[in-house]
């Protein structure tokens, strides 16, 4: 091979090596931003009904942080190379969506939607080549949302609120219903889908065992 090729491939190399560790200390970044983000939320376990709103308030300033750091990384990214390094963030940002998720069900019982979790998270259209919020992402956070909120429904029966249970089986069995419309195709997320029926069964026996109680109102089909 020629010695000028061998120095070329070496240069692209070398800037490869350096982009990827750039691209690495952004995701580092809202890693630790999605990490601080689900540790206040745990606290949602152990968090009177009343007091849920403010914790809720603490924690979107760190969401709406992810802004900068998402706008640091598109930088980074060369134009129409989103498949080649979408792997180095895919986990964060799926963490970040189950904190958006989390956070909209405790604030108004409804779903979020993708377009939703990528305005808050500063993605833009016009990046979609560089930076995106793929659909897979988005679902993974959602499954994340329900196994936090069958341990929601236990634990809200022990700080006394018994009706929280019977919202968290109506909205999760209106998800499962959604998910079961779609094609799923990638392997990983088809089983986490698929294992949601244990989580789904584990509300379902709150449930039964807060009505049989006479604790809370029957399950409707909607609730406020």
């Amino acid at each position: 091979m020629d010695p000028q090729d061998l120095e070329n491939i070496n240069a692209l190399l070398d800037r490869d090596v350096e982009l990827r560790e750039k691209i690495k200390d952004q995701v580092a970044d809202l890693d630790k931003k999605t990490r601080t983000m689900v540790g206040m939320l745990n606290k949602v376990h152990s968090t009177r009904k009343e007091s849920i709103p403010a914790l809720v308030d603490s924690v979107r300033p760190v969401l709406l942080s992810c802004r900068e750091t998402t706008s640091a990384l598109v930088k980074l990214i060369p134009e129409n190379q989103f498949w080649r390094w979408k792997e180095l963030w895919s986990n964060s940002l799926r963490t970040a969506v189950f904190a958006a998720a989390l956070m909209e069900y405790l604030s108004t019982r409804t779903l979020i939607t993708l377009p939703q979790v990528s305005e808050l998270l500063g993605i833009k259209d016009e990046w979609k080549d560089r930076l995106l919020l793929p659909v897979e992402d988005y679902l993974h956070g959602l499954v994340s949302l329900v196994n936090e909120l069958s341990r929601l429904a236990v634990n809200s029966v022990t700080l006394g609120n018994f009706e929280e249970p019977i919202r968290i089986s109506i909205f999760v069995k209106d998800l499962f219903t959604g998910f079961s419309m779609l094609n799923l195709k990638n392997d990983l997320l088809r089983r986490r889908f698929d294992s949601l029926k244990y989580d789904i069964k584990k509300i379902e026996e709150v449930v039964y065992d807060v009505s049989l109680r006479k604790l809370a109102p029957p399950p409707q089909s909607r609730m406020t």
